[in-house]
């Protein structure tokens, strides 16, 4: 699916995205394995994580090489982008996936967990995405693929910053979707559902919360990663600013925001006759704020 091309996936020695590198190298694409082998907090670093992947993917016959760049600097980001371009020479595809968690309850949330969260996520998503659109528009072809989570589209618990990055890259997708689509550059965004250390917390004290837990452990990371070596690859050429959900084996398409209901008054509207009028007509409407802190399930619409 993606023979012959160059792809970049940062956050890559572990979880999701080291299947995805895995997958990206199966079906063809030389790879960029780009992780600074941080704690789940973004704390330390080590090169050994990224180095793995790629010893992985070239036992496997594979060409791969690794970088250790951060995400969360724009000096930096911009040296993954060029590491693919001095060890192979062109750079065709980006899967944004490294991320971090400082989950706190918004009200004690401190100033800088909420700006390291905000720095790997959204500011790491724009700064790698900016620094290959330049070489995407100058070959007129390139395909970005952006983690986001069910977090951010539909809320959590104890995840402000983390959902305020993750749907932040929905907008950033759609954005450069929009912009880019003259040059025939792709930006598309996939929501996982994946046991990884991520998500690895959950606690399990009660039958209710194991039986829960086990139940992620069944979606895999590797059921995430075919989705993402499609969505880099020129099958996909059609599709553009979208988002999907991986959750074992099943692909969802995810609404994006539309009106659901409005209401019109001729003379205007006044505070008084918004709380008589409009608020009554559209309360059955408005999304139900007391829906399980599960986000591993939803009602489709």
């Amino acid at each position: 699916m993606v023979e012959g091309k160059v792809v970049v996936v940062t956050g890559a020695g572990g979880g999701i995205g080291r299947d995805i590198a895995l997958a990206m190298a199966k079906n063809g694409a030389r790879v960029v394995v780009n992780d600074i082998g941080a704690a789940l907090d973004g704390a330390g670093g080590s090169a050994g994580p990224a180095q793995q992947v790629v010893d992985e993917i070239r036992a496997a016959g594979g060409e791969a090489v690794p970088n250790t760049d951060s995400v969360a600097d724009a000096a930096s980001a911009a040296r993954i982008v060029e590491c693919a371009v001095e060890s192979f020479s062109r750079i065709d595809a980006v899967v944004n996936n490294a991320g971090i968690l400082r989950d706190r309850f918004f009200h004690k949330m401190s100033v800088d967990e909420w700006d390291a969260v905000l720095k790997v996520h959204l500011y790491g998503a724009y700064y790698v995405s900016r620094a290959a659109a330049t070489h995407f528009k100058e070959q007129n072809a390139g395909a970005m693929v952006h983690m986001t989570s069910t977090s951010g589209l539909i809320g959590n618990f104890g995840q402000a910053n983390y959902a305020a990055a993750k749907l932040g890259i929905v907008a950033l997708s759609k954005s450069i979707a929009l912009d880019m689509l003259k040059f025939n550059v792709r930006s598309n965004c996939i929501a996982p559902f994946a046991w990884s250390r991520m998500i690895g917390a959950i606690p399990t004290d009660t039958d209710e919360q194991r039986a829960r837990v086990d139940k992620i452990k069944q979606m895999t990371p590797a059921k995430v990663a075919p989705l993402a070596v499609y969505l880099a690859s020129d099958a996909a050429g059609a599709v553009n600013g979208q988002i999907f959900s991986v959750r074992n084996n099943e692909i969802s398409l995810i609404s994006q925001p539309r009106p659901v209901r409005s209401v019109h008054r001729s003379e205007g509207w006044t505070p008084q006759s918004i709380a008589e009028h409009a608020m009554p007509a559209m309360r059955a409407s408005f999304y139900p704020l007391d829906r399980s802190a599960d986000v591993f399930s939803w009602d489709p619409v």
